[in-house]
């Protein structure tokens, strides 16, 4: 009997555990979040330097480097909070291998800056060099929702990672309308590019509103100036219709009215933050109360079972019966939690088959990922079949497919 109470209470205690590292998870993917902003900023900020030929933005670039200096090393601050100790390590060897990645990459960034200051690439070099480094920041945020283990803070975590992707993909879009605006001319297949970063966009932000806290939604609308998009909508059909020459002016035009929308966004985004580190504390304490509560019931049913004024036949089964009752309400509610995390993972799980088909068709066909991506997309719209169900077509015949060179 007290090997069944000792087991007992702790399968509650190690749901706290995870719990408590899950809430530093929560602090790990705040400060990537605001890192990655900070990383956008600098690379439009780039972008429009190395446009201008340095004639433009040149004392904005270095404070902004100031400025990612300072969260970069909030990341690295909380990539140490992690626990690595075998036995400890409860994040899961893909978190740390993404960490591993990224902390390799960033010693690449004073090197990128160095080149941007002499203009010895272009801004469509520099933007592809910080959309690979921001990516792989964007990995460590997903692993980290793929190995949350509560419903509610995974739900959050879902809800903060497509949003930040939208995000990231409005960048992407300011970038590349600022360089076609710059340049006055746009080709087929630029459109066609720009056409895909608007679609990914609103894909993202629908996962976002389908998994986050209504009140969270409902505040991201509050925020929205319909200003500032009525007149992104109208510099995007110049941009995604037009054959032909731009007026070079409305670059600033449209950098401007991204950059609102985006600094728009870095409310919501510091929203979800506030309320993922509120999602998990609540969880928190309401199982460290389950436990006091546990805890509290065991001890008065073993001290029932102890008053020597006591029967063993009139307390006996007294004790195993409530003790079986406990066993089957926590069994139950694992499995409800359970059934609720796969449901909320559904998303992420998804997004890996996109990507390892993606991946495939990157090493196989040498092509670059975002021509893997529309190539999944085609076949989706010519088979008018779902993108996951092409894609795992596509890792079913992994081994049939031509060897890349």
């Amino acid at each position: 009997m007290t090997s069944g109470l000792h087991f007992l209470l702790a399968a509650r205690q190690c749901e706290i555990a995870e719990l408590e590292q899950l809430a530093t998870t929560g602090d790990l993917v705040s400060a990537l979040a605001r890192f990655i902003h900070e990383l956008q900023r600098e690379r439009g900020i780039s972008n429009i330097y190395l446009s201008s030929h340095g004639a433009q933005f040149d004392r904005q670039r270095l404070d902004q480097a100031g400025e990612c200096d300072r969260a970069q090393q909030a990341v690295v601050e909380q990539f140490q909070r992690l626990h690595t100790e075998p036995g400890q390590a409860r994040n899961g060897a893909r978190l740390f291998s993404r960490v591993a990645i990224v902390l390799h990459t960033l010693e690449g960034l004073p090197t990128l800056r160095a080149r941007i200051a002499r203009q010895s690439l272009t801004a469509g070099e520099a933007t592809a060099a910080f959309v690979k480094l921001i990516t792989g920041l964007f990995t460590v945020v997903f692993e980290a929702a793929d190995t949350a283990t509560d419903p509610q803070v995974s739900r959050a975590l879902v809800a903060m990672f497509h949003f930040m992707q939208g995000k990231e993909f409005a960048g992407q879009e300011r970038a590349l309308g600022a360089r076609v605006f710059a340049a006055g001319y746009v080709d087929a297949a630029g459109q066609q590019h720009w056409r895909h970063l608007i679609e990914s966009q609103h894909g993202c932000f629908q996962v976002f509103a389908d998994h986050a806290d209504p009140q969270v939604v409902q505040a991201d609308r509050a925020t929205r100036d319909p200003v500032v998009m009525t007149e992104i909508e109208r510099l995007r059909s110049l941009g995604c219709t037009v054959r032909g020459e731009l007026d070079t002016r409305l670059s600033q035009d449209w950098y401007h009215w991204c950059t609102r929308r985006i600094d728009e966004m870095k409310a919501t985004e510091d929203l979800l933050a506030r309320q993922l580190r509120e999602v998990a504390a609540t969880r928190i304490a309401q199982a460290r109360g389950e436990l006091r509560d546990q805890r509290a019931a065991l001890d008065a049913l073993s001290a029932r079972v102890a008053d020597s004024s006591a029967t063993p036949l009139a307390f006996g089964p007294h004790l195993e019966r409530s003790l079986f009752t406990m066993v089957q309400e926590q069994a139950r509610r694992l499995q409800a939690v359970s059934d609720e995390l796969d449901a909320v993972r559904a998303t992420l799980t998804e997004r890996k088959v996109v990507e390892r088909a993606k991946g495939l068709l990157m090493a196989h066909r040498q092509m670059s990922e975002d021509e893997a991506y529309k190539a999944l997309r085609q076949m989706a719209m010519n088979q008018k079949r779902r993108l996951l169900d092409v894609a795992q077509n596509v890792l079913a015949m992994a081994e049939v497919l031509p060897q890349g060179r």
